[in-house]
Order: C-alpha cells, then structure tokens, then sequence
C-alpha cells in the first residue's frame, strides 16, 4: 500500500514536472516571439522617423525657396513699377 501511495505521488510529481516543463516552453516561444514583433515594429518606427524627418527637412527648404523667390518677386516688381509698368485691371 505503502509503494502504491509513493508510485501515485512520483506520478503526480511527474506530472507536474511535465506541465511546468511544457508552460515553460510556451512562454519561452513567446516571449522570443514578443521580442521578434518588438524588433519589426522598432524598425518600422525607426524608418517612419527617419522619412518624417526627410519630409521636414524638404519642407524647410521649400519654405526657404519659397521667401527666396517672393522677395525676388517683390524686387523685380518694384523695378518694373519704377520703369512704368503698372498692372492692369480688366
């Protein structure tokens, strides 16, 4: 009786063993899956910034280019007026 108590409670240790094993395992696959996702989803962002920064930097030379040529505008437009030119409304 004695040994069948004992095999019963080998078994149920056993068992356990397995399932902590097997709930191990899985947690070990997710987290190497969290962190492969992490990585992607870092990578992403990291190229997102890196064309936020590009269309920034592209705006600010537009905008630069763009009061470049109103003063330019303004200048050949005050030389036509003091030559005569004056605009014509219809």
């Amino acid at each position: 009786m004695e040994k069948d108590i004992v095999a019963l409670m080998l078994e149920e240790l056993s068992l356990q063993e397995a399932v902590a094993n097997e709930t191990l395992q899985r947690s070990a696959e997710l987290l190497r899956t969290a962190r492969s996702v992490s990585s992607h989803y870092q990578k992403e962002a990291e190229k997102c910034t890196a064309g936020v920064e590009t269309c920034e930097e592209a705006r600010e030379r537009a905008q630069g280019q763009l009061a470049e040529e109103l003063k330019a505008s303004e200048i050949w437009e005050r030389l036509a007026r003091e030559l005569g030119w004056e605009e014509m409304t219809i």
